[in-house]
């Protein structure tokens, strides 16, 4: 029996709770609990906000190495 590595792969579905996005104001479905102290954003605005792109923005651009 294997019991590391996966993410959740034997819980279940995951819970999922109901918050208003910082941004737009539309409803967000997140996993995790909301607690206020930090914006919590929909599944769109998140996107637009850069978050979860994982078009490889860390590491170059911005800091690259111009030193």
């Amino acid at each position: 029996m294997s019991s590391g590595g996966s993410y959740g792969g034997d819980r279940g579905p995951r819970q999922m709770y109901s918050a208003t996005c910082s941004n737009c104001g539309k409803e967000a479905r997140v996993p995790f609990q909301p607690r206020g102290d930090k914006p919590v954003y929909c599944s769109d605005c998140f996107q637009q906000m850069g978050g979860g792109a994982r078009s490889g923005s860390r590491g170059s651009g911005e800091y690259g190495s111009n030193w």
